[in-house]
């Protein structure tokens, strides 16, 4: 773990909690406490939630990094799907405590874990990648069309459209909202009741449901650096 990402663990539930500025922006550094966080997650079998700082959950890949160069940027890229490909797949349950603002791949974390818990208020959740000029990767396109209904698919993906709390649910970016008061007792509220589970079985069940998916997903990524590969 670093300063950017914290872990606490308490009765089998560890909360990892994103804490890299106004953006909570997503850059190397980061996914690598993710991943340790995670890593540790495991070690300890506990159910994750993962949350932001209040009004922020995260407003996607840091610009800093991804304007260096098309190489730096693919190469982020490329770690990002590759860390919502393993929340995909995590052993464990995850849960998604979204503080606030989710865009790009803050969204896109979203679609990646078990359930998604909101709050009320004017923030934006959505995928603006086509809006600020960048084409929608491979990985990025098939993660959304795995959790979002076909309508709000082509809206989000190929329109940009970014949605406020309430239509996020509909969107299939978050299963339900509370206030913001109460965004992390009904995450533990919710881990509390997936304690109840027979995780193994869960977890096969996951692995199962998701086996197609999954290495669609995998293709993607290769996919993706391949056709970097090419236009570089």
């Amino acid at each position: 773990m670093t300063e950017l990402v914290t872990y606490e663990l308490n009765d089998g539930i560890a909360t990892i909690t994103l804490n890299n500025g106004k953006a909570n922006a997503l850059g190397h550094y980061v996914f690598e406490g993710l991943n340790a966080a995670l890593d540790r997650a495991e070690q300890d079998k506990a159910i994750v939630i993962l949350t932001g700082q209040p009004g922020m959950f995260s407003g996607g890949y840091d610009l800093k990094e991804m304007q260096k160069g098309p190489k730096e940027a693919m190469a982020l890229v490329k770690i990002g799907s590759t860390l919502t490909r393993r929340l995909s797949a995590f052993p464990l349950p995850v849960i998604g405590a979204c503080s606030g603002h989710a865009i790009a791949k803050g969204a896109f974390v979203l679609l990646s874990v078990d359930y998604r818990i909101g709050v009320e208020g004017g923030f934006k959740l959505g995928l603006n990648e086509v809006a600020i000029g960048m084409t929608m990767h491979h990985a990025g396109i098939e993660i959304a069309r795995h959790r979002m209904p076909a309508p709000y698919f082509y809206r989000s993906v190929v329109n940009a459209e970014i949605f406020n709390p309430e239509g996020a649910v509909a969107a299939g970016f978050l299963d339900e909202l509370v206030a913001p008061e109460q965004l992390m007792e009904r995450a533990v509220a919710v881990a509390a009741q997936m304690k109840q589970l027979n995780l193994n079985a869960h977890k096969q069940t996951k692995l199962k449901v998701k086996a197609d998916y999954l290495a669609l997903l995998d293709r993607c990524i290769e996919q993706d650096a391949a056709h970097f590969d090419l236009m570089g």
